[in-house]
Order: structure tokens, then sequence, then C-alpha cells
């Protein structure tokens, strides 16, 4: 983008005037260090999985973004959709990007049954700008239209989301982020920036509405309000440094495991740490309300990406069944069957049979249920869903393309293989249990 002269000294008053009204409102950031205007500098940048970033408008040098809460029609995975709430046509809304220094308006309408407002969660702004209904600011009526004005006094990856009945609405898909670059560019240019946020999800069998009342038992996990198999993967050319932003707004801090690479804890909504302060890990516990921003140099393969606690990759999880493992239920089969028919028993000698059931021999499950496990790789099933993608990093892939390349051709000899199918193979060593 061209930027002139005339516009970059208008950009400049408007900041100038932005930054006299944050002192005056009591802002803790209004202070000599505010960062300067970057007007025309370009946005964008950053791939939020199965999202999109929000245009915006340039009026007098302000970036005027427009929010629409929403009931919206969402799909997790095909076969499960819902009725949610979100912006502008989705959940969660669409991601916010500007510049530290950049003065923002940010237009909120409110299409919802009840009253709405945004809080700009970990943005430094003056306190009729927080969001907080009731304390700072009056409700969005339904049908209103409330605007929320402010400058950018750092960098960081943030989130937004309602702060009025906020177990309804973030419980039903009320949410964002909302990604501020630095003013001086990255000191380490990052050449692929992904962004998803972390939420759960009670869709009880065979209903078609989020139930806002599940404290704990959550049977959907998803990474931008998809599961897997429909979460997009993370695509990467070999050798890029890449960054991956990750907000939790869910009732559970997340554990987040990249295999194949060993990456360094870069930032938060504190924005880019100090290098001194960067740690390398392979997991990350992302607590909620929290960001965390991982950083890495890809290396080719098809790399999973997932949160570690087991039950979150999974999808319909069922609460409270009979444990059966390790029963022997087979001969019971056939008088189940008279009383259920079509019934099929699984779970004794656990769970991997379940995708084969549902995908296979299409055994029919509630409906607008997913099946508890999914998706199929190279080798076979996968045996996933919930929070769980994967970072497919090749060799030559262009500068902007994130077109899925199927499933990585390993080099011959790098496959774990089969040695043998007896049970009793080998000579293995193995512990010696005393008893008296």
């Amino acid at each position: 983008m061209t930027v002139s002269r005339r516009s970059l000294i208008l950009a400049a008053g408007t900041a100038a005037l932005g930054a006299a009204v944050d002192a005056a409102a009591g802002t803790p950031a209004a202070d000599a260090r505010a960062a300067p205007a970057r007007p025309g500098r370009s946005t964008g940048s950053v791939r939020t999985l199965n999202g999109w970033s929000l245009p915006y408008t340039l009026k007098a040098g302000v970036k005027e973004f427009h929010l629409v809460a929403e009931e919206v029609d969402h799909e997790f995975a095909p076969g499960c959709k819902a009725k949610c709430w979100g912006y502008n046509g989705g959940t969660p809304g669409p991601t916010l990007e500007a510049v530290e220094g950049d003065r923002v308006r940010i237009l909120v309408t409110n299409r919802l049954p009840e009253p709405t407002s945004i809080h700009w969660h970990g943005i430094l702004l003056p306190s009729g700008m927080d969001g907080v209904s009731g304390l700072s600011q009056p409700a969005i009526g339904p049908g209103e239209t409330f605007a929320y004005e402010f400058t950018l006094r750092q960098h960081g990856t943030h989130m937004y989301h309602p702060h009025a009945d906020e177990m309804v609405q973030m419980a039903v898909g009320m949410m964002g982020l909302f990604i501020i670059h630095p003013a001086g560019g990255e000191p380490e240019p990052i050449d692929r920036d992904f962004a998803f946020l972390l939420h759960n999800w009670s869709l009880h069998p065979g209903t078609y509405r989020p139930d806002p009342s599940i404290m704990l038992d959550f049977d959907l996990w998803t990474f931008n309000s998809k599961v897997f198999p429909a979460i997009d993967p993370l695509v990467v050319r070999a050798g890029e440094r890449v960054r991956i932003r990750i907000g939790n707004l869910s009732m559970y801090n997340h554990p987040i495991h990249l295999h194949g690479h060993q990456f360094d804890v870069t930032g938060s909504d504190g924005g880019r740490w100090p290098r001194q302060r960067w740690r390398p890990e392979v997991t990350e516990l992302i607590g909620v309300g929290q960001t965390r921003d991982l950083e890495f140099v890809a290396v080719p393969g098809d790399w999973a990406l997932h949160c570690h606690m087991a039950h979150h990759t999974m999808n319909a999880m069922g609460h409270g069944i009979p444990n059966v493992l390790g029963a022997r239920i087979a001969a019971s089969d056939a008088d189940l069957e008279a009383l259920l028919p079509g019934m099929m028993n699984m779970g004794a000698d656990g769970m991997s049979a379940h995708q084969e059931h549902v995908e296979a021999m299409k055994l029919p499950g509630p409906a607008n249920t997913l099946p508890m496990m999914g998706g199929t790789g190279p080798y076979g099933a996968l045996e996933m869903g919930g929070m769980f993608t994967t970072v497919k990093v090749r060799r030559g892939l262009a500068a902007n393309d994130y077109r899925d390349p199927g499933w990585y051709q390993a080099p011959a000899g790098t496959v774990a293989r089969r040695v043998s199918s007896d049970p009793d193979f080998g000579g293995p060593v193995r512990r010696i249990i005393q008893t008296r």
C-alpha cells in the first residue's frame, strides 16, 4: 500500500488526539512511552485456523472494524451442526489485526435476544472501553450498536469476548482473537503465523443447541470451534520460522503438545517476551484466560498438534457409562440385541473398534452426534477427535501456499515397520514379581 505525506500527517494528528483522550480518561498506558501511529501498514498477516481476519475501513486515520453479535449456524465437523452465538456469521468471530500505536474504532451491533458487551481481554485502554456491562458501560441492548474507540499501546496475542451473561454467551461460542503487531516489526521475522482459540462445548447426543449449564462434563473440545477431522492443518514450508498463537477461553487448562519439534515459548497477551525469557518446550500448559505464542523452525513431515489430556482428543464423550474394560460380555450380546435391535457391544478390549463400527460398518448413532473418534491417515484409522490437528511441513512450497499437500511421503527406511506377527516373538526382558 502506498502511503502519502498527507495521510501520514492526518493519521499522526489523529493519534495525538487519541492519546490526549486516553490521558483524559485516565488510562495507565497513556504516557510518553506510547508508540506513534503507523498508518497504512498492512495487516491480515495471521492465518486463523478455519477462520479469517476482519477487514477495516480507514476513516480520518482511525481503523474502523464492525462486529455483529448474532445467532449462527455452526458445523463442528460434517455430521454435527448446532445453533450457536458468535460474530459476523461464525464462531469464533473474525480475528482483529492492527498495529501497536493504531487508533481503532470497533462498532458492535447486537442482534441477539438479550443484552451483550465486549471485553477486550488483556488490552490496555480507558476504563469506559473495557466492556464490562453495568460496571464500565451500559449493556448493548438488542438492536443497538455501540462504538469502542482507543489507541493500541502494546503488542501481542489478545482475545475478545462478552462480559454480559458470560455463562451463556461464552458457552455458546462468543469469542475471538485480537492480534496487535509490534510497531517496529518483529526482531526475528515470522514466515507463517497461525492462530486459534481453545474452547469446550456440551452438545448432548441428538440435540442442536449447546448446553450452557454444564461446568465439567463437556463432550466437544475444539480448536476455533472445530473438532478433528474438520480442523485445518497447519501447512508450512520446510525451514520456515513458524509461530502458533493459542488463546484459551475454555473451562479447562490445556497442555498443547507438538510432535517432532522443540519450540520456544516466546510470548503471551503481555506481548513478545525478551529473548532471555524464551524457554524451550515440547508441551505448553495454557491456562484458562491465557494466551501463548510458540515458535519453531519447521522440519519435513506430518506432525501431530494436540491437547495432551486424552479425553480432549475425542468427540461426543459419554460420561457415567458402565466400565466394561476387561469384561467378557460377548455372551450377553444376543439377549441385549433382543431388547435393543442393532446394538453392538464394545469397550471390553478398548475403544479402537468404535471408528470401525461407525465408518466401516455404518452403525447408526444418535442424530447430529459425531463419532467419538474419526479421521483416516495414510496408514489407517487415526482414532482421534477434538483438539487434534496436524502440522504439514513440505519442501518447496510457495511462500503463501496454504493448500493441503496431502499426506507426507516418508523417505524409504524411515517408517516404523512390522517385523513379526507372533505375540511370543523374541526374548524381551520382563520384570519378575516375587510372591510368597
